[in-house]
């Protein structure tokens, strides 16, 4: 059987036959150019993008130990709210990520100086979440 597979905008014409691949040929991806008698579609509308959490400027963020998020994911929720006393391995913030949900523990005692981040946000690794005084 020939397939035609393509990978990184290189297309690549493959054969398989009794479960060995034999590469065939190898060359540039083109999109397919428009039929002479279609008229071009419009562009489709950008699909509305969910509410989240306007990021923190830097420059915004407390002075203290920022408690970051060790991996991307979703806040589910927030444990703590500036002013609280915490100790070490309080969870501060419930972090989903790959359908798991993950506690993001306080690293020391401490005063919650500020909560960056918020229920529902989806953050980066190394977002800021909470920072401890």
């Amino acid at each position: 059987m020939k397939y035609l597979v393509t990978l990184n905008g290189k297309t690549y014409e493959v054969e398989v036959e009794h479960g060995e691949a034999m590469l065939l040929d190898e060359y540039d991806a083109a999109a397919p150019a428009p039929a002479a008698n279609e008229a071009p579609a419009a562009p489709a509308p950008a699909p509305a993008a969910p509410a989240a959490a306007a990021p923190v400027a830097p420059q915004d963020i407390a002075v203290g130990d920022v408690v970051s998020a060790p991996m991307p994911g979703n806040i589910v929720n927030i444990n703590v709210k500036s002013g609280d006393q915490v100790k070490s391995g309080d969870v501060l913030v419930i972090l989903e990520a790959m359908k798991m949900e993950n506690e993001i523990m306080a690293p020391r005692d401490g005063t919650v100086a500020q909560v960056v981040t918020q229920k529902g946000a989806k953050v980066e690794t190394g977002s800021p979440l909470v920072v401890l005084a």
